[in-house]
């Protein structure tokens, strides 16, 4: 935490250190300091300023003590009004201690109770639309406050290096490092560079696993039922959380079968993106996840995997459309689609 003096502070501490109290200059700077941290209040609402330098209205979500000095303290902070993906870590520096504020006009709650679909299904033959409604809201909060603070900050997937968005379950010991490390092939994760290393040099996977069902100069298609390669599916489930703030399917992936999109060089099949279906499906949906990673957007691929996702829901003589309601994004990219 930085303090910063006004003129006349800095001329009575030069006074004082003339006096030789340069212990009670001491004193009084680390009290200054002191202040300065409890003037933030956790759940308040203050402007911060992004990394471009503008403010926006946040609300403070939790603090922990600074990883880069050991003193001071950071705050997770959630911009109003604006996706969750945007939430990050700042100094006391980047917030305007002098510009609390109460109600935000046309604020969004923390909790949007059309996302939560997973939920949402699960209550389906529940009777009553209050007390539905009533059951369907406290998992919602359940699930804001479990997943309200990124857990892991960037990842490492090939040659790409990534901010992540949201919260993902992962294990507890793998939660709180600077950067996870991914094998791109078999989605195995590891802590350091060094151990990845170490598995990529054993690792015989350059493909996903299942039946490559596309292929047109370098880029390939595959099919992976979830029942028969649970790991993969749920090692991939994991890591798309981390894009998509919504997602609550990790580890019951029988149930679903995976489309993963790959670029191909002699190196192997790099990932780029995939999407997911339920094997049967009450209400007809024909995909129920749709991620392309970050360093392969605006490129295309999202309305290729859209594109695949119809022409499955043809061959199988069937109609369908996706699993509602879209992420922001997803509106966009089947928006442009349609």
């Amino acid at each position: 935490v930085t303090v910063y003096l006004s003129d006349a502070e800095t001329k009575e501490s030069e006074e004082r250190r003339d006096d030789g109290t340069a212990d009670e200059k001491k004193s009084n700077g680390t009290t200054a300091q002191t202040d300065s941290v409890e003037a933030v209040d956790i759940g308040g609402k203050y402007f911060v300023a992004w990394k471009n330098g503008q403010k926006h209205p946040a609300k403070v979500v939790v603090q922990r003590p600074s990883k880069s000095d050991g003193r001071g303290f950071e705050y997770y902070v959630h911009y109003i009004n604006h996706d969750r993906r945007l939430d990050e870590w700042v100094t006391v520096d980047r917030i305007d201690l002098e510009s609390k504020i109460g109600a935000i006009p046309g604020e969004v709650g923390d909790v949007d109770r059309n996302k939560f679909k997973k939920s949402k299904r699960k209550l389906e033959d529940i009777v009553g639309r209050e007390e539905k409604l009533a059951t369907l809201s406290q998992l919602e909060k359940e699930h804001e406050e479990t997943t309200k603070v990124k857990n892991i900050q960037r990842i490492e997937l090939g040659k790409y290096e990534m901010d992540t968005w949201y919260f993902s379950a992962y294990p507890e010991d793998y939660c709180g490092v600077d950067k996870l490390h991914f094998c791109e092939f078999c989605l195995k994760y590891a802590k350091s560079r060094t151990t990845m290393r170490n598995h990529r040099a054993k690792c015989e996977m350059r493909s996903p696993p299942g039946r490559e069902i596309y292929r047109e100069n370098e880029i390939s298609m595959f099919e992976i039922d979830g029942s028969e390669h649970k790991i993969y599916c749920q090692n991939l489930c994991l890591l798309a959380k981390l894009f998509l703030d919504h997602k609550t399917l990790y580890y019951d992936v029988d149930s679903f079968m995976f489309y993963v999109m790959c670029e191909v060089d002699d190196l192997g099949h790099h990932i780029v993106g995939y999407f997911s279906k339920e094997k049967h499906s009450a209400e007809n949906n024909n995909l129920a996840c749709i991620l392309t990673f970050p360093p392969y957007q605006r490129k295309g691929y999202g309305k290729f995997l859209i594109s695949v996702s119809y022409e499955l829901t043809k061959r199988e003589g069937t109609t369908g459309a996706p699993e509602k309601p879209l992420s922001d994004l997803g509106k966009i990219s089947y928006r442009s689609y349609w």
